[in-house]
């Protein structure tokens, strides 16, 4: 197994590490529970380096490190709803949540019709994950309670990154739609 693999799966298993940190009765929880979270995106950058300098990309690799991002990022916001309790907030990780779902399952059924590529990660996209990821680090961070500042902060960066999530949905959709149509006028 790859150096770069191994990285991924380290994302995956620290899942439930979060999760478990993230309730300790303890005030230093939210800080580990955020320093566990960059851990893991820090982990999804360098795999993905890895992969392409050691020339070690697989099609094992491919398919666990986007499922890895999401597991992680939908774990941490789920986490994050209950401690936020605000429509505000549940709204704008459902859209994130939803999103993600979605356009894995455009990608994987692009990839099925040989078009995967159409729906290649854009440069938005990498945008959106760094404000949704510094925005759960933001959230993970701090005690809402003890640093409303920080709140404020990490509620604009969720908002960037649904904003951008919908975007980039939209983009993903638009590039696909003429191979979904001509699918559909086939099987019609």
């Amino acid at each position: 197994m790859t150096l770069a693999n191994q990285l991924t799966l380290l994302r995956v298993a620290l899942i439930p590490v979060l999760v478990l940190v993230f309730y300790l009765p303890y005030k230093w929880s939210y800080i580990a529970s955020a320093v566990i979270f960059a851990a893991a995106a820090a982990t999804d950058w360098l795999d993905g380096y890895l992969a392409r300098k050691l020339n070690q990309s697989t099609a094992f690799g491919a398919f666990l490190d986007p499922v890895a991002d999401k597991l992680m990022v939908a774990t941490a916001l789920v986490l994050l709803v209950g401690l936020h309790k605000s429509a505000w907030f549940t709204v704008a990780a459902a859209v994130i949540i939803c999103r993600e779902i979605a356009v894995s399952g455009l990608r994987e059924w692009m990839a099925e019709l040989g078009q995967r590529s159409s729906v290649a990660v854009s440069y938005v996209g990498k945008i959106k994950t760094t404000a949704q990821m510094a925005a759960i680090i933001v959230l993970l961070a701090f005690d809402v309670r003890e640093f409303p500042i920080m709140e404020t902060l990490g509620y604009l960066l969720l908002y960037v990154a649904a904003a951008l999530t919908l975007w980039t949905m939209v983009m993903y959709l638009r590039a696909a739609w003429p191979v979904l149509m001509a699918e559909n006028h086939k099987s019609s």
